[in-house]
């Protein structure tokens, strides 16, 4: 049962006791950082996945953070499951999503903006690439376990890594967006630099066809 809020009222299966491993996503910048790298993602960012791509079922965010992007789906008419392993004062927290075993119950697809690791700078923070590919083959492995759809919002640099590559041709892989505006993480008024990155979401579909390439798509 999903409350209002977006909080997850029944139990998500999961390992028991397992370890943070890792959290929001890391964007690099000459400011001093936010308290385990949260930074919110603005509305347009998720309202330009929505423009190209139908999720089936209800929604799985598991980084959802004070829910900026659960908003924009759950305005969108989508029943979406909020939880984060850090309490920011939305949907569940306390919930390690490299732990869960299965996604909540009506869940088929999961959309969120993935933990990177860029520099490693916070305690316990595993470093990108590979904490990245970690988190995409754990959510791969659960949404193919009732079909569904998945979409994690990424650097567009790091789609062009030999490993991501790899692990990206062995799925089924549906779509590449490509946001030609960059991302502003925050805004200081005047203070604030340029956005440093280019960012795409990466989308996987079970019901895809075998061997078709994927779309790119650009907004």
């Amino acid at each position: 049962m999903i409350s209002q809020d977006g909080s997850l009222l029944s139990e998500i299966d999961t390992v028991p006791e397992a370890e943070p491993a890792m959290r929001r996503a890391i964007h690099v910048s000459g400011y001093e950082r936010e308290g385990r790298d949260f930074y919110a993602t603005p509305a347009w960012v998720t309202q330009a996945l929505l423009k190209h791509v139908t999720f089936r079922g209800s929604i799985w965010e598991p980084c959802c953070g004070d829910g900026a992007m659960s908003s924009v789906l759950t305005a969108r008419g989508y029943d979406v499951v909020s939880t984060d392993l850090v309490d920011r004062g939305f949907g569940t927290p306390g919930v390690d999503f490299l732990a869960c075993r299965s996604v909540p119950d009506g869940c088929r697809t999961i959309v969120t903006n993935p933990p990177y690791g860029d520099t490693g700078s916070q305690k316990g923070q595993s470093r990108s690439p590979l904490a990245m590919l970690g988190f995409l083959r754990h959510a791969m492995a659960l949404t193919e376990s009732v079909q569904g759809q998945l979409a994690l919002l990424v650097r567009l640099q790091w789609i062009a890594g030999r490993r991501a590559a790899d692990t990206l041709s062995a799925g089924p892989f549906s779509a590449v967006i490509v946001l030609t505006q960059r991302i502003r993480w925050f805004d200081m008024g005047e203070r604030t630099n340029a956005a440093q990155h280019h960012h795409a979401w990466v989308v996987f579909d079970h019901a895809h066809p075998k061997g078709q390439p994927p779309a790119m798509l650009y907004v």
